[in-house]
């Protein structure tokens, strides 16, 4: 999947997680998000049994997301002791 050009969208919960967080740590997020366009980089981890496909991993933070075609569908941003709940 690498090397494709990709859409970002975000699901509701994924915008209210990014509301609950503090103005550096949602930059921080967002930039790497942001990076998920040039393709799928990073410490990018395919999931199973969760609510969401693929989780990007950022120190104790973890962005859930999903892909489909060439969208990349935000689900869950949080703490890694929360977000799989």
């Amino acid at each position: 999947m690498n090397g494709r050009r990709y859409q970002i969208e975000y699901g509701e919960s994924a915008l209210a997680d990014l509301d609950n967080l503090p103005a550096d740590r949602r930059a921080q997020i967002l930039r790497k998000i942001e990076r998920l366009q040039q393709g799928l980089v990073g410490n990018i981890k395919r999931l199973h049994d969760a609510e969401a496909g693929f989780r990007l991993r950022m120190g104790d933070f973890r962005v859930l997301f999903d892909v489909e075609e060439d969208v990349i569908i935000i689900r869950k941003i949080g703490n890694r002791k929360d977000v799989y709940d």
